[in-house]
């Protein structure tokens, strides 16, 4: 199955989340109990994908107002939610499945797996995979 920002708004609301585009200022996603927030000016769905699925790594790993990140309990937690992005959007399998169909430059991979480059580019380092492009 394609996994795209309507797919993961799917899953948001299949487990009870009401999930809002709002005009935020300095963040891109933001989720407090079973609410979140994207910001609605973000310009492409892939990357509102990206963030949805940070979003909702916040709601499954952590717990409190984590937005202080010079509080290392604060950080792990972020990284939490960003490792369950990770693992949830960019599993292993789905990198190796593009880059075997000869998707090796991470533009190319980035648009193949419909997800953001920044995303991608974190993603492979977390995965522990070199950067494929050079």
């Amino acid at each position: 199955m394609e996994l795209t920002y309507e797919t993961l708004l799917d899953e948001a609301i299949d487990v009870g989340l009401d999930v809002k585009e709002k005009l935020l200022q300095s963040v891109d996603g933001l989720q407090v109990g079973a609410r979140i927030a994207i910001r609605k000016d973000i310009e492409t769905s892939n990357k509102k994908m990206c963030v949805l699925a940070e979003e909702l790594g916040h709601y499954y790993t952590s717990t409190g107002n984590i937005l202080d990140q010079s509080n290392l309990n604060n950080a792990k937690q972020e990284r939490r939610a960003r490792v369950w992005a990770f693992n949830r959007v960019l599993p292993v399998e789905r990198i190796i499945a593009a880059a075997s169909k000869g998707y090796t430059q991470v533009y190319e991979m980035a648009e193949y797996l419909d997800v953001d480059e920044e995303f991608l580019r974190e993603g492979l380092a977390y995965h522990g995979i070199l950067d494929i492009s050079l």
